[in-house]
């Protein structure tokens, strides 16, 4: 056969196949399995291209191409200029060059949106609606869906906002709370070692040692010596009565009238081991210290009582320190102090208070403190201006926050929790003691809590006006 003719033959097979299969999708007869590989084997097999245009693309719509195969796409069904419409694109048909991965992962779930509550003013007022409308203004209610209505009593402010007031937060935690009082005082006398020298008759001095006001003296050192004719007599009688009844001079009291007569113990000591009354008697310094006070010349004429050498024992001096009324109760007998003293600023000295005086000074509305000190080599010296700061508080830890984070408006105290996500919310709560720049927190806050420390003021004032407008409005009626 020509090769005419058998060119022909195929055109009128395939011409005759596609008639069958026309009458058959009409009038619904199946192909046996048979002819159906018959069919294939005419065409050339399922992995020729007519197997493969009569299999027809498969996946979902991926774009819309040009019909005329112009660079034109759409992701919607669109047309031409002339009123064709776009070529589908399927998933099928996608030309890539990417490798395909073994295992297809799950298309992502579609997430339904959440029901809508209700509508809010747009311009941030109290005002709602049940049902979408605008405001006076033209504005759309913008919805409110659940899980995205406001928490009661609290404010949003934005990240930028934030940024711009200067918004600082810190976390509440469990201190031991130490505040310490600051007070102004001075260094003063230990009234216990003050002394004086006087005589308790008539006296003529008959020497003065070279002691003045100021000086420094130490004990057993020779103050003065002194004539008393009534001590002169005393001294007779006591050697008569050492020589009649032997040591001790016990009998006619002689002993006992030189001391009441002030004769120091040392004078009676001389007497007893001389047997001899001196024309004049040494008085001697009773302790260490200082002169304070000089009364006494040569050949001057005491009489009895007065005052002639005043002294004071500076090894441990006293410091009054002038406390406020209204801190009075904040300190204890026996807490600790540190001193510094203002003409020795090097030297801190430690001690703690004895006594809190049981009196308020009218006019300053302090109360006398006194603090005890040791003064090793006489330092410390009277009425030298000290600082004192005197230790208060408890040692058990509690919750506290810095001070710049308590708003105390007289009559409640208020801090502002940062709950994350630009929501600040304020809480009422409840203080204690302060020191150290914080303050105790006894309830309204926890350990762990945010809280905010700067531009607090300005987030409260938003809270309360948003307060206010809530209290002020009410939902509008569904129009």
């Amino acid at each position: 056969m020509s090769r005419v003719g058998r060119t022909s033959l195929v055109l009128i097979a395939i011409i005759a196949a596609g008639a069958g299969g026309y009458w058959a999708g009409r009038h619904g007869p199946a192909l046996s399995a048979t002819a159906w590989q018959q069919m294939l084997a005419l065409t050339g097999g399922p992995s020729s291209p007519m197997a493969s245009a009569a299999a027809g693309p498969t996946g979902p719509v991926i774009y819309y191409r040009a019909p005329d195969g112009s660079p034109a796409y759409s992701a919607t069904p669109a047309r031409t200029a002339d009123g064709r419409d776009f070529v589908a694109v399927h998933a099928s048909e996608e030309v890539s060059f990417d490798e395909k991965p073994t295992d297809a992962r799950p298309a992502p779930a579609i997430v339904a949106p959440r029901p809508i509550l209700y509508y809010r003013n747009p311009m941030g007022l109290a005002y709602t609606s049940p049902v979408p409308k605008k405001d006076s203004m033209g504005m759309d209610y913008i919805p409110v869906r659940a899980g995205e209505e406001p928490e009661t009593g609290t404010v949003r402010v934005a990240a930028g906002r934030q940024q711009q007031t200067g918004v600082r937060t810190e976390i509440a935690a469990m201190r031991a709370l130490v505040r310490p009082v600051r007070v102004p005082g001075s260094v003063q006398l230990d009234e216990r070692r003050i002394s004086v020298v006087a005589t308790r008759s008539d006296a003529f001095i008959t020497k003065v040692s070279d002691v003045t006001t100021g000086d420094r003296i130490a004990r057993g050192e020779p103050l003065l010596q002194l004539y008393s004719p009534e001590i002169a007599a005393a001294g007779a009688q006591f050697l008569t009565e050492l020589g009649n009844g032997g040591r001790g001079g016990t009998g006619g009291g002689a002993r006992q009238r030189l001391e009441n007569l002030g004769v120091p113990p040392e004078a009676i000591a001389e007497l007893e081991r001389n047997r001899k009354v001196p024309p004049a008697m040494t008085w001697r310094a009773q302790r260490d210290g200082i002169v304070l006070q000089r009364n006494v010349t040569e050949g001057m004429k005491a009489a009895p009582g007065d005052i002639l050498f005043r002294l004071a024992d500076i090894s441990t001096v006293w410091v009054l320190a002038d406390v406020p009324e209204y801190q009075l109760g904040a300190i204890r007998p026996g807490a600790l102090v540190t001193v510094r003293i203002r003409s020795l600023p090097s030297r801190v000295f430690d001690g703690r208070i004895a006594l809190i005086y049981p009196e308020v000074a009218k006019e300053t509305r302090t109360a006398k403190v006194r603090i005890e000190l040791a003064n090793p080599g006489g330092l410390l010296l009277p009425d030298m201006y000290a600082d004192v700061e005197i230790a208060t508080g408890n040692a058990k830890e509690a919750v506290t926050v810095s001070d710049s984070a308590v708003i105390d408006t007289g009559t409640r105290q208020t801090v502002i929790l940062a709950k994350g996500d630009g929501r600040f919310e304020p809480r009422v709560v409840k203080v204690g003691a302060q020191g150290g720049g914080f303050v105790e927190i006894r309830d309204g806050v926890a350990a762990g809590d945010r809280v905010v420390t700067a531009a607090t003021f300005l987030i409260d004032a938003e809270s309360n006006l948003k307060a206010a407008l809530n209290g002020m409005t009410s939902p509008e009626a569904t129009p």
